[in-house]
C-alpha cells in the first residue's frame, strides 16, 4: 500500500492521543508514517492534562480520606493526623508523566513510526515543513496529512501570567507550591478538579464564575447535589456573575472583578494565588493553513464525519484532522477515536463517529460523568420529532454497595424516548460515576432501548445496579 513517489503515506502533525493512535493505527495498517513534534511526546493529555492531574487527584484525595476522622469513625476506624509531603506528591505526578511519555514514544518506534521532533506547518498540497531546534527547515511530502495539533489554555484579556503567582492548569500540575489561599477563575471540570486538589491539601479556594450560576455546564439536578458536596462542604467561596476583568501577579495576587451586567467594578481581592481554568484554545496558528485554502472556524479546523477537513462544503484533498484542533469534543479518548477513524478512512473506509456516545467524567470526589444529551437538549429534539420524553432518576443511597462504603450521596439521571425506549443521555454525580458512566454509553452506542437493557442481570452488591434500576424504572414507563 506504500506509494514510493511520496518519503511519507501519512504525517501526522502533533503527537498528542489523537496523533498518536492515528500514527501507531496507520502503521499497523502498513503505511509508511511520521510524526512531527514540537514539544514533548504525549501532548497536553500526557504531559500537562490528564495523566498528572489525575495523579494529583489520586494522591490529594487519599489525604482527605485519611483526613476525614468524622467519617472513619463511622466504620469503627481512628487515624492519627495526616501528614503529606507535597514534593513527593508533585514528584508522583511528573514521574507517572515521564512513564506513560517514555511508554508511548516505544510503542511508536516498535510500530515503525519515524518520530521528527520540530515544529511542524503545511507547505502546500500533500508537503509538510519542519524547523528542528536549531532553526534548520526541511520538507517532507506525504500521500495524506493528519493535523493533531491540540489545544492550550484560553487566557482572557486582562489576566497576566507569571506561570508562579498567576497560573493556568499547564503549571497546576507541577505542584510547585501549596498557596493558602487561591482564587481559581472558572468552575468547569478543570477548576473542580484543582479545587479538589488544592482543598485537600489544605488551601483555601475561592471560585469565580462569569456565568449567573456555579458550574454551568453540567446537569442542573447533578449540580445541585454536586455543589453540596464539592463546594458547599469544603473550604470553597463562591463568586458567580462577575468577570475577572484584571489580574495582577505578585504577593499579593490583584483580582479586579466586574459586574457581568453592569459592567462595573464590583470588588477588588487580594490572593495568594490565581488558577485560570476559563477553557482551551484550538493550535492551529502557525500551521500555513492558508497554503492549502483552510479557513479556520474561530480557530478551531472544520471536518466532515470521515475527518477530512472542508472548507464550507468543498473537501481540502489528502488532509485530515482530529482531536481538539477541530472542536468537537475536546477529550483526549475523542482525539484518540478520531485519529483511528481518520485513518481508516484514508485506507478506503468510510466510517465515523457517534459524537453522542462518548462519556466525560470530572475526577473530583466523588466524580461527576455525562454521556449524550442533556435534559433541554432533548427537551428540545423531542418538541421538534415529536416524541414523548423520559427522564427518571436513581439514587446511591438504595445501594448497598454505596451504603457499605458510606458513600451514598449519589444520582443518576437517565434520559431516554418513551416511545422506542432508546437511551438519549444520562448524568451521575457519585462514587465511581466515571466508570459507571461507561455503561451507558456503550448503550447508545448500540442503540439499545431500556425494555432490552432492564433485563440484563448486575452483580449484587456492586455500584452498577444503581444503573440497573435506572433501567427498570425508564423500562416500566414504555407505552
Amino acid at each position: 500500500m506504500t506509494d514510493s513517489s511520496f518519503d511519507f503515506d501519512l504525517i501526522v502533525i502533533g503527537a498528542g492521543y489523537g496523533g498518536f493512535d492515528a500514527a501507531k493505527h496507520a502503521a499497523g495498517k502498513g503505511l509508511k508514517v511520521a510524526i512531527v513534534e514540537s514539544s514533548d511526546m504525549g501532548g497536553t493529555c500526557v504531559n500537562k492534562g490528564c495523566v498528572p492531574s489525575k495523579a494529583l487527584l489520586a494522591a490529594s484525595g487519599k489525604v482527605r480520606e485519611i483526613a476525614d476522622y468524622e467519617h472513619l469513625a463511622k466504620f469503627g476506624i481512628h487515624a492519627s493526623p495526616v501528614r503529606f509531603e507535597r514534593s513527593k506528591i508533585a514528584d508522583h505526578a511528573n514521574n507517572l508523566v515521564l512513564n506513560v511519555r517514555e511508554n508511548l514514544t516505544k510503542t511508536l518506534k516498535r510500530s515503525g513510526v519515524e518520530i521528527i521532533l520540530g515544529i511542524g506547518r503545511i507547505e502546500g498540497n500533500q508537503k509538510v515543513g519542519v524547523r528542528d531546534k536549531n532553526g534548520i527547515d526541511k520538507i517532507f511530502t506525504c500521500k495524506n496529512i493528519v493535523i493533531a495539533t491540540g489545544s492550550s489554555p484560553f487566557v482572557p484579556r486582562g489576566i497576566t501570567l507569571d506561570n508562579r503567582t498567576v497560573f493556568t492548569s499547564d503549571d497546576a500540575v507541577k505542584l510547585e507550591w501549596l498557596p493558602r489561599w487561591i482564587a481559581i477563575i472558572g468552575s468547569g471540570y478543570i477548576g473542580l478538579e484543582f479545587a479538589d486538589v488544592y482543598t485537600a491539601l489544605g488551601c483555601e479556594v475561592t471560585m469565580i464564575e462569569a456565568l449567573e450560576n456555579i458550574m454551568p455546564t453540567f446537569d442542573p439536578d447533578i449540580t445541585k447535589i454536586a455543589k453540596k458536596n464539592l463546594i458547599q462542604a469544603r473550604d470553597i467561596d463562591t463568586k458567580s456573575n462577575v468577570f475577572a476583568t484584571k489580574i495582577i501577579p505578585g504577593c499579593p495576587v490583584k483580582i479586579e472583578l466586574t459586574d457581568a451586567k453592569s459592567k462595573e467594578v464590583v470588588e477588588t481581592l487580594e490572593v495568594d494565588a490565581v488558577l485560570v481554568a476559563t477553557g482551551r484554545s484550538p493550535n492551529s496558528n502557525n500551521l500555513n493553513l492558508e497554503s492549502v485554502g483552510i479557513e479556520t472556524v474561530k480557530g478551531f479546523i472544520p471536518i466532515d464525519d470521515q475527518m477530512r477537513v472542508k472548507n464550507g462544503d468543498e473537501i481540502i484533498p489528502n488532509i485530515w484532522a482530529v482531536g481538539d484542533v477541530t472542536g468537537k469534543l475536546m477529550l483526549a479518548h475523542t482525539a484518540a477515536a478520531q485519529g483511528t477513524v481518520a485513518v481508516d478512512n484514508i485506507c478506503g473506509g468510510n466510517v465515523g463517529i457517534n459524537y453522542k456516545s462518548i462519556p466525560a467524567a470530572t475526577f473530583t470526589h466523588p466524580e461527576i460523568s455525562s454521556v449524550g444529551l442533556s435534559e433541554a437538549e432533548a427537551e428540545e429534539i423531542s418538541a421538534k420529532e415529536n416524541f414523548t420524553l423520559g427522564v427518571v432518576k436513581s439514587f446511591f443511597k438504595a445501594n448497598s454497595k454505596a451504603l457499605a462504603e458510606l458513600e451514598s450521596d449519589g444520582l443518576l439521571k437517565l434520559i431516554f424516548n418513551k416511545d422506542n425506549g432508546k437511551v438519549l443521555g444520562a448524568h451521575i454525580f457519585g462514587l465511581h460515576a466515571a466508570d459507571l458512566i461507561q455503561e451507558i454509553s456503550n448503550a447508545i452506542s448500540r442503540n439499545q432501548d431500556v425494555i432490552q437493557l432492564s433485563k440484563e442481570v448486575h452483580t449484587h452488591p456492586t455500584l452498577s445496579e444503581v444503573v440497573e434500576v435506572a433501567y427498570k424504572q425508564a423500562a416500566s414507563q414504555i407505552k
